[in-house]
């Protein structure tokens, strides 16, 4: 096994490898089918044609999400294990609250947020040992300190692209032809949930587009806390 020390001197590639057939059928790679998402697939299709994918479907995804969803799950050959939040949660919630909460205020998007993908992430997360997200470095202040390693509550965190730059990201996708999510053509350049996203202005940094009516950290929950530290407690969905 790779001593810990080490991992920040490991490529992607390196990295899915180790991930790969240390934790086999245990580890997954969790996409939302941006292109850090779907070059995390291409590498770990490199190494085995049998890996686990999930994707959040918080029921609100546009439409194009779908599109690049059955790209990949055909040049791959894999499945896209779909995760949905609880319905009963989400029932309750859009009934209180009405559809569009989110637009109200900072607390009561971070409640939509917590119920469509922090909690099912959560959920889906105790079925595994370790798993992989695309996060680097250069998108935001707030993810300016991912590891490419971290481990919490005994569960593997890995984000291999966290050293890449958005220059290396075109690159790749370029070179290896890989699927692109539609959006990207119209300006978008970090993509989520269809309300909550929008197209960057010149100058913006990549998050600029989420939740754009808040100036609060653009963050969901899911990596980071409300203060912009690391999401502990990350099998409850809930921060220490």
């Amino acid at each position: 096994m790779v001593a810990s020390r080490n991992f920040e001197e490991l490529s992607a590639f390196e990295l899915l490898s180790w991930a790969l057939n240390t934790f086999g059928n245990e580890f997954a790679i969790a996409s939302s089918f941006q292109k850090e998402d779907v070059i995390l697939i291409d590498l770990a299709s490199r190494v085995t044609p049998r890996f686990r994918v999930f994707t959040l479907d918080t029921g609100r995804l546009p439409e194009e999400t779908y599109r690049v969803m059955e790209d990949v799950r055909e040049r791959y050959g894999i499945q896209v294990e779909s995760v949905f939040p609880d319905r009963d949660e989400v029932e309750q919630l859009v009934t209180l609250q009405g559809p569009n909460l989110f637009y109200g205020s900072v607390e009561a998007r971070h409640m939509c947020c917590d119920a469509r993908k922090t909690r099912p992430l959560a959920r889906k997360l105790r079925e595994v040992r370790a798993w992989a997200a695309g996060l680097r470095r250069e998108q935001s202040s707030t993810r300016a300190q991912v590891s490419k390693h971290q481990e919490i509550d005994g569960l593997v965190k890995l984000c291999p692209l966290a050293d890449w730059s958005s220059a290396q990201v075109e690159e790749y996708t370029r070179v290896h032809g890989v699927p692109v999510h539609p959006l990207y053509a119209r300006g978008y350049a970090s993509i989520g949930c269809a309300p909550c996203t929008r197209a960057i202005q010149p100058g913006e940094d990549e998050r600029a587009g989420r939740w754009w009516w808040e100036q609060s950290r653009k963050e969901c929950g899911i990596h980071f806390s409300e203060d912009g530290s690391v999401r502990r407690n990350v099998l409850s969905g809930k921060d220490a």
